[in-house]
């Protein structure tokens, strides 16, 4: 007989919004939007408060602002949710056996095999409570056999709520919600599902898969599956992969600011697209710099979790400020993006537009298709001309 599985998917609730109302009281009970400038900025968490005029993530501040006037619009730092997102994970990892990041608020937990010994939902809404007490943010979970139906059941248990979907009562509990309630379908498919009058999942789950395939393709088992509450998804831990990183060695000394600049501007662009590519982000960049006889230096800053080039080019460059002597001409660079977890590039950079995450989204995608490097910066493409012809002048 096969072992039950236990799984655990935590979500810590509108996690900003939750982490300002901690240094800020004032803002409890009230529509907060954290994100860039009203004018060109996108919303990168909201207050539930917020949710109630239709207001979400990744809207643009100015929609925002039109649905609801009144609402309170903060900045956000960085620092304090990496910091307030380091306090869970160390709790967490300190309660449990196999856990997986998944973002800067977001965890899968696996609890199989604990059964034996303890209850596992004792031992979630233990932890649950640890992490409410010790940094006083609300968090909710939700346990199932499977990832799917776990992080379901934590979106009908929020906000700060927990809810067990016992073995065998996945289909139950899926059925009445809507398809867009399944993670990861995307809106053309559920367009196409309405098409067909497949509205709840109930309606899904009363398709044949077959049906599904001749539709979809591939995806109909995928999309099958995920309604019927079938997830055999491993958590990975934490530990996979822990670091990337690139160095190039210049064929003659240089110390031409310009042309390292450019080499490193190259070579994060090529480093966050492959960590786009992964699925991953990185909280720690380093650069590596090496003179004519052979002495290394490196620098490294801890930064929010990310995979976007806007925030580590500047992170790099000014890692090179400080490790590099510029009268001293240097004979390889390297650059390394470390702490990595799984996680997509979220939109919780406060710089950032819609005409920026539109831009990645259209790079990761060209890039995607014909290889690396197909597109990128101005500053990027310089280095390539300079190989090119080292009599160019700028």
């Amino acid at each position: 007989m096969e072992m039950k599985r236990h799984i655990i998917h935590i979500d810590l609730d509108s996690f900003f919004v939750s982490v300002e109302r901690l240094s800020n009281p004032d803002l409890i009970g009230k529509p907060v939007l954290i994100g860039g400038s009203a004018d060109r900025g996108v919303v990168a968490s909201c207050s539930y408060e917020a949710r109630k005029f239709g207001i979400h993530s990744a809207m643009p501040m100015k929609q925002a602002m039109k649905l609801c006037p009144h609402a309170i619009i903060i900045r956000g730092s960085h620092g304090k949710y990496s910091e307030a997102s380091r306090q869970v994970t160390a709790i967490i990892h300190d309660s449990v056996p196999l856990y997986q990041k998944t973002s800067v608020d977001e965890f899968y937990i696996d609890l199989t095999g604990m059964d034996k010994f303890h209850d596992p939902y004792q031992i979630a809404s233990d932890l649950r409570q640890r992490v409410i007490r010790e940094t006083g943010l609300p968090i909710s979970f939700g346990m199932a056999s499977g990832k799917t139906v776990a992080k379901m059941a934590t979106n009908q248990a929020k906000p700060n709520g927990q809810l067990r979907i016992e073995h065998g009562k996945e289909k139950e509990f899926m059925a009445p919600l809507s398809i867009r309630k399944i993670p990861m379908l995307g809106e053309k498919t559920c367009q196409k599902l309405y098409q067909f009058g497949i509205e709840k999942i109930g309606d899904l789950q009363k398709c044949d898969v077959r049906f599904l395939e001749t539709v979809f393709g591939k995806a109909g088992r995928y999309i099958y599956d995920k309604a019927n509450g079938i997830d055999d998804s491993e958590i990975v831990p934490h530990s996979d992969r822990k670091s990337i990183s690139t160095e190039n060695t210049f064929q003659l000394d240089v110390s031409d600011p310009k042309v390292i600049e450019t080499t490193l501007v190259s070579m994060t662009e090529e480093l966050s697209a492959k960590l786009r590519k992964e699925n991953k982000v990185a909280s720690c960049v380093a650069i590596k710099i090496r003179y004519a006889n052979f002495e290394t230096h490196t620098q490294q800053e801890k930064i929010a979790l990310t995979a976007a080039e806007h925030i580590l080019i500047p992170g790099v460059k000014n890692l090179l400020k400080k490790a590099w002597n510029q009268h001293r001409p240097i004979r390889l660079i390297g650059v390394k993006l470390s702490n990595l977890c799984t996680g997509s590039y979220q939109i919780n950079l406060f710089e950032d537009n819609e005409e920026r995450i539109k831009l990645y989204q259209a790079m990761d995608k060209i890039n995607f298709k014909f290889g690396d490097k197909t597109v990128c910066r101005a500053a990027g493409m310089a280095i390539g001309v300079r190989n090119f012809n080292p009599f160019l002048k700028d």
